[in-house]
C-alpha cells in the first residue's frame, strides 16, 4: 500500500490535522509526503528525501528537525 500526499495539511482545522496525523501514523504502508509544514513533518516524517537544489536530492534517516540540524551542522564546515 502507497499513499501519495501533496501538501495534505492545508486548510486542515487542529482536530482533521490531529486525526490525519494518527491515520497517517497507523497506516500499514508508505507515505510519501510533500508539505513545506515542517511542524507536520516533524510529527509524522521518519525519512526525508529533500531536493537541494542543482538538481541534487539529499535522503536522510530521521525526522525533519534532525534533517534541518546535519543540514547547518554541513554548511558549517
Amino acid at each position: 500500500n502507497l499513499l501519495l500526499l501533496d501538501e495534505p495539511t492545508n486548510d486542515l482545522d487542529v482536530a482533521t490535522l490531529r486525526s490525519l496525523e494518527e491515520g497517517l501514523q497507523d497506516f500499514g504502508g508508505c507515505v510519501m509526503v510533500v508539505s513545506h509544514d515542517r511542524w507536520f513533518l516533524d510529527r509524522i516524517a521518519t525519512h526525508i528525501l529533500a531536493f537541494e537544489g542543482d538538481g541534487r536530492t539529499t535522503w536522510f534517516e530521521g525526522g525533519y528537525s534532525d534533517y534541518h540540524e546535519a543540514m547547518a551542522r554541513r554548511r558549517a564546515k
